[in-house]
């Protein structure tokens, strides 16, 4: 079954801004789906409209078949959403946030406050259950909005820079977890500005630019439209000039590291071959190129792009 199916879906604010301009989009259940575009391109609206927030100008919406026409208590109930705005009232304690939120989806008391339990003992702030919201550091406000929003154990969750503010630990922790519950069955949406933490976590893509998909497939897929990888080799034994390696661009980092253009139709194993040749013992090797946030780049045709902060 698709947990989201996008059809013909458009918007055109009052002020005549067209943010959607027909778009199609399948997710399907169990995926772990990143949605990416630059500022403007229309995120914010594509997740404001699929959560009831935005109103559409056209087009159909159904989660888990359930259409948000027709059936949206049905839809929304199965969606559970991590805003990039912390929207939470800061005066209360982190429990009865999270116990509150199982109230409005009808949750007895009994079974809300095992579920309570649950999710902030899995975002590791059960310790912190009685203390007020405003105390917490920004990365345990995001996960305390996970856990609002995982409360009623929606099969859909919908996260908006999740990650956004939170230090580089907390964040692998987080993922960590993310990972899990997309394991057990939760269907994942993940817009970010982290093209890394996409990569990382995502098996398949869509990135939107000025309201239109411009791209929609596997993760795999998609990167292997790129037409080169930059690499970075560390030697054994330093030289004093970059050699010349046939057609691949080589640059000195330093006396004993090597920057290698590998383009397409060229090979690992041919550039190896010719450092063999030449007596150059490699001690290890990364890939340096942002696969991802290149392709990004390419795709939307803005060499200044940048996906933080606002979206229309």
């Amino acid at each position: 079954m698709k947990a989201l199916a996008i059809n013909s879906l458009t918007k055109t604010y009052p002020n005549g801004i067209r943010a959607l301009r027909g778009i199609d989009l399948d997710v399907e259940e169990g995926d772990f789906f990143a949605l990416l575009g630059p500022n403007g391109a229309g995120k914010t609206t594509t997740i404001g409209i699929i959560t009831s927030l935005v109103n559409k100008t056209a087009g159909d919406i159904r989660v888990f078949g359930h259409s948000l026409d027709n059936d949206i208590y049905a839809a929304k109930a199965c969606i559970g959403v991590v805003p990039q705005e912390i929207n939470m009232n800061l005066y209360e304690s982190c429990y009865d946030i999270v116990m509150n939120q199982a109230g409005y989806y009808g949750i007895p008391r009994s079974q809300a406050a095992v579920h309570t339990e649950a999710m902030l003992r899995q975002l590791q702030l059960w310790d912190r259950r009685d203390d007020q919201a405003r105390g917490l550091s920004g990365g345990m406000k995001r996960r305390l909005m996970i856990a609002r929003a995982l409360v009623h154990s929606p099969k859909l969750l919908i996260l908006d820079e999740p990650t956004a503010g939170v230090d580089i630990e907390i964040r692998r922790s987080m993922w960590g977890f993310l990972k899990e519950i997309n394991e057990q069955g939760t269907t994942i949406i993940l817009t970010t500005h982290y093209l890394e933490e996409a990569e990382t976590l995502c098996r398949n893509i869509a990135i939107i630019d000025d309201g239109r998909i411009v791209e929609n497939d596997r993760m795999s897929a998609i990167l292997r439209k790129l037409h080169q990888e930059v690499f970075v080799l560390d030697l054994v034994n330093p030289l004093d000039a970059a050699p010349v390696l046939a057609d691949f661009k080589v640059r000195s980092v330093s006396e004993s590291e090597l920057e290698v253009e590998v383009g397409k139709g060229q090979s690992i194993n041919d550039l190896f071959s010719l450092l063999n040749e030449r007596g150059i013992a490699v001690s290890s090797m990364r890939n340096k190129t942002n696969r991802l946030e290149e392709l990004f780049i390419r795709l939307t045709q803005r060499k200044d792009a940048s996906i933080e902060g606002s979206d229309r």
